[in-house]
């Protein structure tokens, strides 16, 4: 589920293949890529951690494909179970994948939806935005009725533009809780580009768990949504 290759499978297979971004090609190395075939837009990543690698090419007349490799070669080489000692990246195999640039019609980014599910329901949803403005990004929680919840993420403040709950929303919950089913938590991302909601990500450690929250109750406050499951002493 952490593979961003092999995740493909368990979203076809438990959603749908049309919620998953189309993907334009998968390779073991670098050196493998046929820059010349790739589209003028897309996305490459490494399948095993995020974001140390990726190239997000919007005009492919100006990329730097020498660069693009070497960081590449650099995401590869990256343990990323090292980082925050995630045990599923352990033994990842390392892969690069190659997606379709997605883009809204509206002209502005694309907000990442990221639905926090705990014992298979939907409690809360992080909202990404302002990535890439001049004020830095701003991370807004909201409640499952979409109100904003009191708390923020330590150096991520929330957005000071009013969020609207995206039409998409309940259906965004539907899927996440399909895909959230018997798993004690996991947090599922989705885009909505167009009114059409696209997976982005399962996430079982968000930070590594070291992210703080802010005001510090909501570190217990979540962590009382968590019901671990029932280990059997055998003795």
């Amino acid at each position: 589920m952490v593979d961003k290759y092999l995740v493909r499978d368990y979203i076809a297979k438990t959603i749908g293949p049309e919620y998953l971004i189309p993907l334009i090609g998968v390779w073991d190395h670098p050196d493998e890529i046929d820059f010349d075939n790739l589209p003028n837009q897309f996305v490459l990543k490494c399948n095993h951690n995020s974001g140390l690698g990726m190239c997000i090419c919007k005009d492919k007349t100006k990329l730097n494909v020498n660069s693009v490799k070497n960081e590449l070669k650099k995401g590869l080489s990256q343990d990323y179970y090292l980082t925050g000692r995630e045990w599923p990246y352990k033994d990842v195999p390392r892969k690069i994948i190659a997606e379709k640039y997605m883009v809204d019609d509206s002209g502005y980014e694309l907000k990442d939806y990221k639905l926090h599910c705990f014992n298979g329901t939907v409690k809360y949803t992080l909202v990404c935005s302002d990535r890439f403005s001049g004020l830095g990004e701003r991370l807004t929680f909201f409640d499952r009725e979409w109100s904003v919840m009191p708390l923020e993420r330590r150096r991520y403040p929330k957005s000071e533009v009013e969020i609207k709950k995206p039409k998409s929303y309940e259906k965004m919950v539907e899927l996440a809780e399909k895909l959230a089913k018997n798993i004690p938590f996991v947090r599922v991302d989705f885009y909505d580009v167009n009114g059409k909601i696209y997976f982005g990500e399962l996430t079982f450690y968000p930070g590594s768990g070291f992210e703080e929250f802010v005001p510090y109750v909501w570190d217990e406050n979540l962590g009382d949504c968590l019901v671990l499951p029932t280990c059997k002493n055998d003795g």
